[in-house]
C-alpha cells in the first residue's frame, strides 16, 4: 500500500486539488470547522429563525462586559452563574420577538424620531446648542471614547426606539380599573379581627422519644441534609510587606534621623488669630487716591497708638473689609499661607497683641493686631519612636518587595513539590485552613480570594499535592498554597450527626402532634363553637402584623371571610400550628394615606402585567422554541 502511495504521488496530489481545493472555495476554511462546532447549535428558535450558540456566547459577553464596567468589583462566580446565562438566552429570545412583530407591522422610526430620541440621551443632551444643533466634534470625541461611530450609535438607538414601539403602546395605554385597583389595595391595607389558638412545637417536644429506626430512616430519607461541600486541607505562605518587615531592623541613630528630617510631620500646625482694619487702595487706583488712603489709615493708627483698646471700635467704624468690620475687625484662626504674603509674613513676625504698622498688600492698607497664638508643639521623640519604627520599616520592606516577590514566584514554582524551600529562604510563617471552592462567609485575608481558592482546586494542584502559583491576594500581598488533604462531598453517616438527626425528628414528630391536637380543635370550631375557647380577637393587617409571623399573617389574609365567622388552620412553618377564627374584616378608610401612596404603584405593575401578557400572546405567534435546558451552561470555547 505505501508503496503504492510513493509510486503514484503525482496522481494522488492531482486528485487532492481537483476533489478539495474547488470544496474550500466554496465552503471556505472557516466552514469546514463549523460543520462540527458547538457555536452553530441551535438553542432557540424564533419564528423558524435560530438562535444559535455562538450568538447565546456573544450576547452573554456583552453582558458581562456591562455588568464589569457598572461593577468593577464583581465576584466572577456571579457572571458565570447558570441562571444569568439563561437571563442572556431569554433576552436575545425577547429582542428577537420584538424584531420579528416590528417587521410584521411595519414600524419605523423616522429621522426627526431618532433625532429627539437622541436627545434625551443625558450625555448628548448636553451637546445641544442653542439653535438646536449639536455640536458635532464633541459628539463624535465622546461617541470614539467608548469605541463607537456615530452611524454604529445611531443604529443602536434607533433599533432600540424601534423596539420600544411594539410594546410601548400598551404599557403607556393600561388602565387599572378603579374596581381591580381597589381590589389590589384592598388586600394590601385589609384589616381583619382574628382570634388565634396556637398548637406550638415547644410543648410538644417532652412527648416524644424518636426509636433507632426512625433516626435513620430520617437520615436514609434526607441525604442531602447531611451532604458536606467539598473541601481541602492546605497550607499554605504569604509574602507581603508585613512579613517582610519582621526581618528589618533599625538602629537608633537612623530612627533619631528621621525624626530630624521629617519634624514637620510631628509637629502640630500652628495658626494665629488676628484682626485688621482694611483701607481700600488697590494697585490700579490713582495715586492721589491711594495717597489720601494711606492717610486716612495713618490718622486711623495715630489714633490707635494713643487708645490701642480702640481697636474693635475703629475698625467697625472705618475698615472697608465689610465682613471682619461687623466683627471689630476679628479674622479668626488661619494657618500659616492663608493670607497675602504681605499680610501673612507681618502676621507671623508679630507678638501676641502688638499692632502693626501700615500692612500693604494688593488690597490697600491694613492695620493688624495680633490676637492669639495655639499649635507648633512638637511630639517628643520617644512619644513617636514606634510610630516611626513602623514608618521606617514598611518604606525599606516596600523597597525589597519586588526582589522578594520575585523569589517567591520563582520558588514555589520551580521546587513545588513542598512549601518549605520558600518558607526558608524568605523566613515566612506556615499556616493552615480548611477551605472550600468559594470562599467561607466570615472568611476574612488570603482565605477570602476567590483568584486563591480558584487555583487550589484546580486539577493539578489537587491530583499531584503541588504548590499553586504565586497568587496575588491583595495589594503588595502573594500566597502559595498547597493541598495537604482532598475531602470530596460526602454524605456524613448517622454515627457522626445522630444528635443533629434526633433533633430533626423530634421536630417533625412534635410538629405532627401539635397539628392533630390543632386539626381536633378546627374541626370542633367549625361545628358551630361560638369561639369563647379561643383567646381574645386582635387585629392584624400587613401594615400592623402584631407580632404575627408572616406565614401566619399569609394565612389570615388569604383565608375566605365572605361568610363570618370563618375559621381556617394555618400551617406555622416550623413553629406549630395554628386555628384562626376571623370575626370582622374591616377595610381600609377611603382617604387613608397608603392609598395615594400606592395607586400609581398599582398602576405601574399593572401596565408591566400587561405588556409581559402581550409579549407571551407574541411568543405564541411567532412560535418560540427554547432548545436549551433551563440549566443549560455556553458551550466552551
Amino acid at each position: 500500500m505505501f508503496d503504492f502511495v510513493r509510486n503514484h504521488t503525482k496522481w494522488i496530489m492531482f486528485f487532492l486539488v481537483v476533489l478539495i481545493i474547488p470544496s474550500f472555495v466554496f465552503f471556505g476554511v472557516q466552514g469546514y470547522t463549523q460543520f462540527g462546532s458547538a457555536e452553530n447549535a441551535t438553542v432557540a428558535k424564533v419564528d423558524g429563525q435560530k438562535i444559535t450558540q455562538g450568538e447565546w456566547n456573544a450576547a452573554h459577553q456583552r453582558r458581562i462586559e456591562q455588568l464589569r464596567q457598572q461593577n468593577p468589583g464583581i465576584d466572577a462566580k456571579l457572571l458565570d452563574a447558570p441562571e444569568l446565562k439563561r437571563e442572556t438566552l431569554e433576552q436575545l429570545v425577547r429582542e428577537r420577538v420584538l424584531f420579528t412583530a416590528a417587521a410584521r407591522q411595519h414600524l419605523t422610526l423616522s429621522d426627526d424620531r431618532l433625532q429627539r430620541e437622541l436627545f434625551e440621551v443625558p450625555q448628548l443632551a448636553a451637546l445641544k446648542r442653542p439653535d438646536g444643533s449639536i455640536d458635532v466634534p464633541a459628539y463624535k470625541a465622546l461617541l470614539e471614547a467608548q469605541g463607537m461611530t456615530p452611524e454604529i450609535f445611531e443604529a443602536r438607538v434607533r433599533q432600540q426606539a424601534t423596539l420600544a414601539q411594539v410594546t410601548g403602546g400598551i404599557e403607556s395605554s393600561a388602565l387599572a380599573s378603579q374596581a381591580a385597583a381597589r381590589a389590589v389595595l384592598d388586600a394590601l391595607l385589609q384589616r381583619r379581627d382574628v382570634q388565634l389558638r396556637r398548637f406550638d412545637v415547644q410543648d410538644y417536644l417532652a412527648k416524644v422519644n424518636p426509636t433507632d429506626a426512625e433516626l435513620a430512616a430520617y437520615h436514609q430519607a434526607n441525604q442531602a441534609q447531611f451532604r458536606t461541600i467539598e473541601q481541602a486541607r492546605i497550607e499554605y505562605v504569604t509574602l507581603g510587606l508585613d512579613s517582610l518587615m519582621t526581618g528589618v531592623t533599625v538602629s537608633p541613630d537612623d530612627l533619631r534621623k528621621y525624626y530630624d528630617e521629617n519634624i514637620s510631620r510631628y509637629t502640630s500646625a500652628e495658626e494665629r488669630r488676628a484682626s485688621h482694619i482694611l483701607f481700600n487702595a488697590d494697585k490700579d487706583m490713582p495715586a492721589d487716591q491711594r495717597a489720601k488712603a494711606k492717610a486716612k489709615a495713618e490718622g486711623v493708627l495715630a489714633d490707635l497708638r494713643k487708645n490701642p483698646g480702640a481697636f474693635a471700635e475703629l475698625a467697625k467704624k472705618n475698615s472697608d473689609d465689610q465682613g471682619s468690620a461687623e466683627r471689630g475687625g476679628d479674622l479668626d484662626f488661619f494657618g500659616r499661607g492663608a493670607m497675602v504674603k504681605p499680610f501673612d509674613d507681618a502676621v507671623y513676625a508679630m507678638k501676641s497683641g502688638e499692632i502693626s504698622n501700615l500692612v500693604e498688600s494688593d488690597f490697600g492698607f491694613h492695620i493688624i493686631r495680633l490676637d492669639a497664638v495655639r499649635g507648633g508643639e512638637r511630639k517628643p521623640f520617644d512619644a513617636v519612636r514606634a510610630e516611626i519604627e513602623t514608618q521606617v520599616k514598611r518604606q525599606l520592606a516596600q523597597a525589597k518587595y519586588a526582589e522578594a516577590a520575585e523569589q517567591f514566584g520563582n520558588t514555589v514554582y520551580e521546587q513545588a513539590d513542598s512549601l518549605q524551600p520558600v518558607i526558608d529562604r524568605l523566613k515566612l510563617a506556615k499556616q493552615t485552613a480548611t477551605v472550600g471552592r468559594a470562599p467561607a462567609p466570615a472568611a476574612s485575608g488570603v482565605l477570602a480570594s476567590a483568584k486563591l481558592l480558584d487555583a487550589v482546586f484546580s486539577d493539578d494542584t489537587l491530583r499531584n499535592k503541588r504548590n499553586t502559583e504565586a497568587v496575588e491576594t491583595a495589594p503588595n500581598q502573594l500566597t502559595s498554597a498547597r493541598v495537604v488533604e482532598h475531602l470530596p462531598a460526602r454524605v456524613l453517616p448517622l454515627t457522626e450527626v445522630q444528635e443533629m438527626v434526633r433533633e430533626r425528628v423530634r421536630q417533625q414528630q412534635a410538629l405532627a402532634l401539635a397539628r392533630k391536637d390543632g386539626e381536633a380543635l378546627l374541626a370542633q370550631t367549625r361545628q358551630g363553637a361560638d369561639g369563647a375557647a379561643l383567646p381574645a380577637a386582635i387585629t392584624v393587617s400587613r401594615a400592623d402584623p402584631q407580632n404575627v409571623s408572616p406565614a401566619l399573617l399569609d394565612g389570615v389574609l388569604r383565608a375566605d371571610a365572605s361568610k363570618l365567622p370563618a375559621v381556617v388552620g394555618i400551617d406555622d412553618g416550623q413553629q406549630g400550628y395554628v386555628v384562626a377564627r376571623i370575626t370582622a374584616v374591616q377595610p381600609p378608610a377611603a382617604q387613608a394615606p397608603e392609598l395615594a401612596a400606592l395607586s400609581p404603584r398599582i398602576a405601574q405593575a399593572w401596565a408591566r402585567a400587561e405588556t409581559q401578557a402581550y409579549y407571551e400572546a407574541l411568543k405564541a405567534r411567532y412560535k418560540v422554541d427554547l432548545k436549551a435546558p433551563a440549566n443549560a451552561a455556553l458551550a466552551q470555547p
